[in-house]
């Protein structure tokens, strides 16, 4: 009522003004302000007949579903797929959030653009104390593609080439800590092994040969400031990680600060990322600044240093299950690399396809990130549905990886299902999308498969992997990644071919 209203006076008012026209003038006036009216009359219909997501009820005031979420993430948000279709709404920490589920309503998330659903409100607080000031989630997008693009440029396959002896010589060295045989830490071990193949490969010789146990710390610190607190909880909140997260961010920028300006004033060009940042510039003109190319190797390290030991350990557990597939493997290895076999080489790695699918496999089936978010800024459509601005829409890869009627036995493990290039596999798709999709594509992908796929080719010829009593682990779901819980492995020296 209060359109029309205003409306209304509005015409009356006007047409008092020119009431002293000519015949053609007013029929023009007229004709306007009835499409005028039209126009209003349409929107307002649309607004009534707007159909929002069905929204998941809730007993429990502000928390909503947080805890049944917090619980049991997957089985919540496939048991909401099963009764409330592809995109539904519920509460969680009095925020609303719209999970899109399946290939068809994961296409909004993947094909908008930043100021349809915006990924800095989302993520900014949460990056910006570890990676700094002026880099990543606190710049505005196209400063931040301009980043992007400037990292992109030295992920490319020559330096993957260059990559793969550097990380297999770092797994080897790594691991003669281990020893014949016994039973250790997975995921801790192959996590300070990404560390120091991802600082050699993307940092650098010159922080590599600095990086001892106390600055391997300080990652780790840094690393501790990526949690459900530091994203929900204010930043003035003194909790010891965000006083440990800051002290650290302050002396490993100082570190690269230096390692920065012996580079730069040394007449010796390395082939690497440092290089890489040192010589890009932006669309104006401007090189990178000191505190923003510290910044970026710091984000580079670390938004896939967690990722990827996660999913290196996962791998390591699934073959350690399936010891067909684990022996398999071993075989592709003596048959791509000679008996003696010779080093790890691109092509030939490339060539591992076996290899290949297992890794796709149990990014399948334990994708590192189980929920990608971005904030609705403007009103979105999709399925016959209204996403209202200020929902948080979401994605869960882990939940598109393991839809009954999208995934033939999708509880199975099997490798050799990604031989078929089509329906759910297919990269036209978004049913499959462990590192993002479209636009929002993940710009680490390619380094992460070469070096989870060389570290692996490495310890097949190392090592022979068991279970432990049986033990395959369960997912930690109170860490914002889902890591294995308990995560020790058996093993023992793998007798060579003679």
């Amino acid at each position: 009522m209060e359109i029309w209203n205003s409306g209304n006076a509005y015409i009356y008012e006007t047409i008092a003004k020119v009431q002293s026209a000519n015949v053609a003038t007013l029929a023009l006036f007229t004709t306007s302000i009835l499409l005028g009216l039209a126009l209003i009359a349409k929107k307002s219909n649309e607004k009534k007949n707007q159909k929002l997501p069905p929204h998941i009820p809730s007993s429990i005031p502000y928390l909503g579903h947080a805890i049944s979420f917090g619980q049991t993430p997957i089985e919540f948000l496939i048991a909401a797929y099963q009764r409330y279709g592809p995109v539904f709404s519920f509460t969680m920490v009095g925020k609303t959030f719209t999970y899109l589920i399946g290939s068809d309503a994961a296409k909004l998330f993947f094909d908008s653009k930043n100021e349809a659903l915006n990924a800095e409100e989302v993520y900014g607080k949460l990056t910006t104390p570890v990676f700094g000031k002026g880099v990543a989630y606190d710049v505005p997008n196209p400063v931040f593609l301009e980043q992007k693009k400037m990292l992109k440029t030295g992920l490319n396959i020559a330096r993957f080439r260059q990559h793969i002896p550097i990380i297999e010589a770092e797994t080897v060295d790594y691991f003669k800590r281990w020893g014949e045989q016994g039973q250790r830490d997975l995921f801790e071990g192959l996590s300070e092994l990404i560390i120091l193949t991802a600082s050699r490969c993307l940092h650098g010789k010159e922080i590599r040969s600095i990086l001892n146990e106390k600055i391997a710390q300080l990652y780790w610190d840094l690393d501790g400031g990526f949690t459900a607190e530091a994203w929900l909880l204010p930043t003035w909140i003194p909790l010891p990680s965000f006083r440990k997260r800051d002290i650290a961010h302050k002396k490993v920028k100082e570190i690269f600060y230096d390692v920065i300006k012996k580079r730069r004033e040394s007449d010796v060009r390395g082939d690497d990322m440092l290089q890489t940042l040192l010589d890009s510039k932006y669309k104006n003109g401007r090189y990178l600044n000191d505190d923003e190319i510290a910044g970026m190797l710091i984000g580079l390290l670390l938004a896939g240093q967690h990722t990827s030991s996660t999913t290196s350990s996962w791998l390591g557990f699934f073959l350690a299950k399936h010891k067909d597939v684990q022996d398999a493997c071993y075989e592709e290895q003596l048959k791509q690399f000679g008996e003696e076999l010779r080093p790890v080489n691109y092509d030939d790695l490339k060539d591992c396809q076996l290899l290949d699918r297992v890794l796709k496999e149990t990014l399948r089936l334990r994708p590192p990130i189980m929920t990608m978010m971005r904030m609705c800024k403007t009103e979105q459509n999709i399925m016959g549905y209204t996403i209202p601005a200020g929902h948080q829409v979401c994605v869960s890869p882990t939940t598109n990886h393991r839809l009954p009627d999208t995934w033939e036995n999708f509880d199975q493990y099997d490798p050799d299902r990604f031989l078929d290039k089509t329906g759910a596999t297919s990269e036209e798709k978004f049913s499959y999308i462990p590192f993002g999709a479209g636009r929002h594509r993940c710009i680490g992908e390619s380094f992460a498969y070469i070096q989870i796929k060389t570290i692996w080719a490495t310890l097949l010829r190392l090592y022979e992997f068991e279970l432990v009593d049986g033990h395959f682990p369960e997912v930690n779901v109170r860490t914002m990644l889902h890591t294995p819980l308990h995560p020790v492995i058996k093993y023992k020296r793998r007798q060579p071919v003679h």
